[in-house]
Parts: structure tokens; C-alpha cells; sequence
């Protein structure tokens, strides 16, 4: 399978306000291991950057003046992903810009979604862990992915680390049967294999002070309202009729 790792920087948060592209950068995996055969280019966006947007990324309008404009790599660009799986975290935001960016040049380019299928990173770690923090660095710290290296926003670096996001999200089991090893070479049902290298330990959360102390303060206000607290356990009328 030929996935991509994908990862877009522009000059604001919005598209439909015309901002545009500065940076694509791409990581292509081969049955899930980096190829080396990655793509990564600047873009001269020929608009400002909105204020905050040129502090994230560290790019400049003199650094990108003398780079190609969309138009210029937009074949290149849609020939590498072509057919690809792409993996993005929060696709909303970089599918809306690539589309716009097509768009300007002629709606014979279509969309990405006619060409690739994508995965959000973003939808896969909040169906995981939902109401926590999903940004890359939240991701990172929880995955133990090393990004200690990441001072700014980049294409192609924001991409290498999402790829390693994207490895310990979907670690795990690899392949699972319920034979004997016997059963495995005699052609029959193949025994559980579980490669323990990609598994990393769960994560242990644990209350603080003030947050316990909290949480008693609640429970003493739903036992002054209700009498008692289902956090207490059954009450003794209810202990009672279980036991008999």
C-alpha cells in the first residue's frame, strides 16, 4: 500500500479569504515504513501573510519570492500523490486549501478526494481519546513521539512527525489467529503474532490535589440534594436486598 503523509503551511487559517499555500511537504510510505521518496517545495503565495501566520512558520515574502506558484508545480505535485492513501491531521484544513488552489487554475483539475483517500488523524485521535487535546504536540507527548527538534511549522518536518504519530496510533496487533504453530505450517488457522516493538505503554492519568478536592466538593453537594452519592455505592436498604 503507498501512503502519503501530507502536510500543507499557508498565509492564514482561512482559504475562502483568499489566502494561499506557502509549503507543501510529503512523506511516502511503503507498507507503512518511509520510502525516502519524499516531496517537499515552497510556493510563492502572491498575497500577505495575515498577522501571526508569517511567526508560525518563519517563512518570509523575500524568501518566497524567487519559488514556483502553484500553477508552476501543481502537475508535479498532483503526479506524486496521484492513487495514493493520503494521511492528514485535521484534512479539512489542507483539502480546502488544495482544492482552492485547483480551483484557480480550471475545474478540469477536479478535487483531491477524486484522485486519493484520506485518513484524518485529527477524527482517528479524538474517536481515541475524546475531550483531550489532539493538536500534533498534544498527540506527540501522549504517543511519546520525539519532537523536541519542532521550534517552528514546516511542510515536510510537521509531515516526519506526523508519520510517527500515524505508526503509534495504528500500532497494535498485526496479525491475530486462534491455532497452534503446527496449524500455522500445516496450512491451517496461523498463530497470534503480535509485534511488541511498536506498542508503547498506556498512558496513567492521575487527579491532583486540587482536582480531588473538587471532586469531594461535588459529591457533598449531590448527597445535601439527593441523600446520597452512586459514587459511595449502593445504599444500605439496597446492600442489604443484593445480599439476601
Amino acid at each position: 500500500m503507498r501512503q502519503i503523509i501530507l502536510d500543507t503551511e499557508t498565509t492564514g487559517l482561512e482559504w475562502r479569504k483568499g489566502n494561499r499555500i506557502v509549503e507543501i511537504g510529503c512523506v511516502e510510505l511503503l507498507e507503512r515504513r518511509p520510502s525516502g521518496n519524499n516531496y517537499h517545495q515552497y510556493i510563492k503565495p502572491d498575497c500577505e501573510f495575515e498577522q501571526g501566520a508569517q511567526e508560525v512558520t518563519g517563512l518570509t515574502l523575500d524568501f518566497l519570492a524567487d519559488k514556483p506558484d502553484f500553477a508552476q508545480i501543481a502537475e508535479e505535485f498532483l503526479a506524486y500523490i496521484d492513487g495514493a492513501e493520503l494521511i492528514i491531521h485535521n484534512a479539512a484544513f489542507d483539502l480546502g486549501f488544495l482544492d482552492y488552489e485547483l480551483s484557480l487554475l480550471g475545474d478540469h483539475y477536479g478535487t483531491i478526494a477524486d484522485r486519493c483517500t484520506v485518513i484524518d488523524t485529527l477524527k482517528m485521535a479524538r474517536e481515541r481519546y475524546p475531550g483531550q487535546r489532539n493538536s500534533l504536540d498534544a498527540l506527540c507527548k501522549r504517543l511519546g513521539v520525539d519532537n523536541a527538534h519542532r521550534q517552528l511549522h514546516g511542510g515536510l518536518l510537521d509531515a516526519q512527525i506526523l508519520g510517527d504519530v500515524y505508526i503509534a496510533l495504528t500500532s497494535g496487533q498485526e496479525e491475530i489467529g486462534f491455532g497452534s504453530a503446527d496449524d500455522a505450517v500445516s496450512g491451517g488457522v496461523q498463530a497470534m503474532t503480535i509485534d511488541t516493538s511498536r506498542l508503547l505503554p498506556r498512558p496513567r492519568v492521575v487527579a491532583t490535589a486540587s482536582e480531588k478536592e473538587a471532586h469531594e466538593a461535588r459529591l457533598a453537594k449531590l448527597r445535601k440534594k439527593a441523600g446520597h452519592a452512586i459514587w459511595d455505592g449502593p445504599k444500605a436498604e439496597e446492600a442489604v436486598a443484593t445480599a439476601t
